[in-house]
């Protein structure tokens, strides 16, 4: 019993790699099958220790914050590498040493530039081998890591069933090479038996002799022994490794097909989805050279595999035998493999960087192309051009369901509008970048009921031509760019980014271009709204914000308070209620107002905005009834709902039944004085909402001033101050005079925003310059006291 406890302890400190060479059977061959050419075995046994020390650390392969420390963990194992190899001197290990070397000089040709990819390979490795280990196991391992964080992952599968496909491959072409060693074989046993032949027909024509009689006899019995071997030869087999063969390859092309489809309509199609919905904001973490590498495999796999089917073709067309009812499988398997080949290159042809979606006329924009398997096939040795046009929703329709274009075919004009593809031996890639397009003109379709030119969408196709394998095969390969708005003045842009926000958002895969969602639930809408606020001004909206949006969106001010729980997040909101159809009482859409807001926040609010001394989206009535409640002197900011880009400020008076609010401010205000000073110089605002003292909230914004500033070219620079006609510059009491200078009557107690029933002032706010004047250099100057 003592020596079973002391057996487990040991078993316990094992290395993870000491316990998966101890694995048996399939499990085994499991751990084999994950290493290969992208991380050799060899590279796992001599460094075991190093691999699980640092790879089972807490750094994530899926976070690019980690990808300086990653580049330090690669950095390190290369150098671990050509340590290893250099004490492995003696004769025994001289393959090692070779494998090492090669493997460190992969690492750093193939992941310098994607250090993180390298490690996700490996965590995979580890990951498959920790499963098996627990499998067999049948219990939890004492390993201080967390085993989820190691379990196999996408991009290792996918490298896991490269790895076995080129295997397979590798095992059909040495199949290929047998076969046609036992054809060659065949034919030299064939051509002997034509020599009896002829030998036997010579004698036929001699006169008869018992010599000739002989000799005819013996070559009867060869003849017929030859012709027995090459019977047998060919059908049990020249025939049986044909037929063989053939199913080798219709289960590779299986395999290859499932994988192709795999990378091609999961992977790359969810890649393209993420590089959409970053048009809105939502971070992206790009995988593009991971899904390059799976399609630079799968291209060298799917061209080995055709040579080999072409080389099987020739073959038996030179020694064309076939057995009765079999059918000849090659030509169906050569088409298939064409077809997978064809399928590939032209689904790998992608836009990198997406031209602008909302485009204006006569204005530079940029775009970048990529042909993620052109190195792998030598695309770059004859390099392709690449053109560029514009196209209309109806004709993006017409090209997708003919797939191709009628020549000359466009909807506008760009120029600059060609490039050649380039590539780059450091990262193996094969690009355009487009750096000067512009488009000149546009022709518009008709325009039906209440649609309107920010509404239409067109698309930039993006055509190239070129040939693989010594011309063998010729690719006419094209790509659409994501819908793109066009408009010609800056007035058009609020409306054309909600065309553009609403189809980044709610397009449905396999859609017809460019066909969207007349209604979508709010949930979704709010989500967006909450991602593009957060990318513009770097904080998100709060479940308060959003309900307060909601209530705006759908014209209810009761729904704030009644949307709570999962039934409020599929209220359907319409396109029309999003940005066509007036707020209520208002000139402008939710989307107009949304829009401004987040456009005003961006270039002046951004900083208070990420501290949370702006509430911004909240209604009157609700800013009233918190504040009412609030010591004197305490203020709230808020998004106005009257005026587009506004804030206002509210603040409670000397009686704390009174609530005031300030004329908005808009850009244009804030062009001339931040929001942080303008605050500083109201001296009757004391708190920010609900307690904290202004300057403690605002302190780190206020521009500095010095009184004594030199001038330097003759004139003393003014400084304007801000302040509220009728309220003292220490206190809350209104009174009249206190800014001699500023005519008084600003104080309006009229509401600008009086349609929504509610009696709180509005305050004009009016910028005071009060002067005294001085001589400076002999002329007559003012500056601000």
């Amino acid at each position: 019993m003592a020596d079973s406890f002391a057996c487990e302890a040991e078993y316990l400190k094992m290395s993870l790699w000491a316990k998966s060479q101890l694995l048996q059977g399939d499990a085994l061959r499991q751990v084999q099958a994950v290493y290969g050419e992208h991380f050799p075995i060899e590279v796992r046994h001599c460094l075991a220790p190093w691999i699980e020390s640092k790879i089972m650390s807490d750094v994530d392969p899926d976070n690019p914050q980690h990808e300086q420390y990653a580049a330090s963990v690669v950095g390190s194992l290369i150098q671990e590498l050509e340590s290893k190899a250099q004490v492995l001197n003696t004769e025994e290990f001289f393959l090692t040493k070779i494998k090492l070397q090669g493997a460190a000089e992969m690492f750093r040709q193939r992941y310098n530039q994607n250090p993180l990819a390298l490690l996700r390979i490996i965590r995979h490795c580890l990951g498959t081998e920790l499963k098996l280990v627990q499998q067999a196991e049948n219990m939890s391992l004492g390993m201080n890591c967390n085993p989820s964080a190691l379990l196999p992952d996408a991009s290792g599968e996918i490298l896991q069933q490269l790895e076995i496909l080129r295997q397979r491959t590798q095992d059909t072409s040495e199949d290929l090479r047998r076969m046609e060693q036992e054809q060659e074989a065949f034919a030299l046993e064939y051509h002997e038996l034509t020599k009896i032949q002829a030998n036997l027909t010579h004698l036929q024509n001699q006169a008869p002799s018992q010599q000739r009689n002989d000799f005819e006899k013996q070559l009867r019995i060869k003849k017929d022994m030859s012709e027995h071997k090459l019977n047998v030869k060919v059908l049990a087999e020249l025939l049986q490794m044909r037929m063989a063969l053939a199913e080798k390859h219709k289960e590779t092309l299986m395999l290859i097909e499932n994988l192709q489809a795999r990378v091609l309509d999961d992977e790359l199609i969810r890649w393209k989805r993420e590089q959409q919905l970053a048009g809105n904001g939502v971070p992206f973490h790009s995988n593009l050279d991971s899904i390059q590498e799976w399609c630079e495999g799968l291209a060298e796999i799917i061209w080995l595999n055709r040579q080999q089917i072409k080389e099987a073709e020739r073959l038996r067309n030179k020694f064309p035998i076939m057995q009765a009812n079999n059918t000849d499988h090659v030509p169906a398997l050569n088409t298939q493999i064409t077809q997978l080949l064809s399928s590939l290159v032209t689904s790998t042809f992608i836009i990198e960087r997406q031209p602008p979606q909302v485009m204006k006329t006569n204005t530079r924009f940029t775009a970048m192309v990529r042909l993620l398997v052109g190195g792998k096939l030598n695309v770059h040795m004859t390099p392709p051009q690449v053109t560029v046009s514009i196209i209309s929703e109806q004709q993006a329709n017409t090209l997708l369901k003919n797939d191709k274009m009628a020549k000359g075919e466009a909807s506008g004009e760009i120029l600059n509008n060609t490039g050649t593809m380039e590539y780059q031996k450091a990262s193996r890639q094969l690009s355009v970048s487009f750096r000067n397009m512009q488009l000149r003109k546009i022709k518009r379709a008709e325009k039906k009921g209440t649609e309107s030119v920010m509404d239409e969408k067109f698309s930039l196709l993006f055509q190239s031509k070129f040939s693989v394998g010594g011309g063998e095969l010729v690719f006419q390969v094209w790509t659409l760019s994501l819908p793109v708005v066009v408009i010609v003045h800056g007035n058009q842009e609020p409306h054309a980014w909600a065309t553009v926000t609403w189809d980044n958002a709610f397009t449905e895969p396999g859609r017809t271009p460019f066909v969207v969602p007349e209604k979508v639930p709010w949930g979704h809408v709010a989500e967006t709204l909450s991602t593009k606020f957060r990318s513009a001004t770097g904080r998100a909206l709060t479940e308060n914000n959003q309900r307060f949006l909601a209530s705006k969106a759908f014209r209810n001010p009761n729904l704030q308070m009644s949307l709570v729980g999962p039934e409020a997040g599929n209220l359907m909101l319409t396109w029309s209620q999003f940005c066509k159809e007036p707020l209520p009482e208002r000139n402008f859409t939710f989307w107009e107002w949304f829009y401004a807001l987040m456009k005003l926040t961006r270039e002046h609010l951004r900083a208070p905005w990420m501290d949370n001394t702006i509430v911004g989206f909240i209604g009157r009535k609700q800013t009233e009834d918190l504040l009412k409640q609030c010591l004197r002197g305490t203020f709230m900011l808020r998004f106005s709902d009257s005026e587009l880009g506004g804030v206002t400020i509210a603040w409670v008076g000397d009686n704390s039944s009174e609530v005031f609010m300030l004329q908005p401010f808009t850009s244009k205000d804030f062009a001339i004085r931040t929001l942080a000073d303008r605050v500083s110089d109201l001296k009757h605002l004391i708190y920010l909402y609900p307690d904290v003292p202004k300057d403690q909230a605002f302190g780190k914004y206020y521009t500095p001033f010095t009184e004594s500033q030199t001038p330097t070219n003759g004139y003393v620079k003014p400084l304007l101050v801000t302040h509220v006609p009728g309220w003292s510059s220490g206190g809350g009491n209104l009174e009249s005079g206190s800014y001699p200078p500023t005519p008084q009557g600003f104080y309006n107690p009229q509401s600008p925003e009086a349609s929504m029933g509610r009696d709180t002032p509005s305050v004009h706010s009016a910028t005071s310059e009060t002067v005294n004047s001085r001589q400076v250099d002999g002329r007559s100057t003012y500056i601000i006291l």
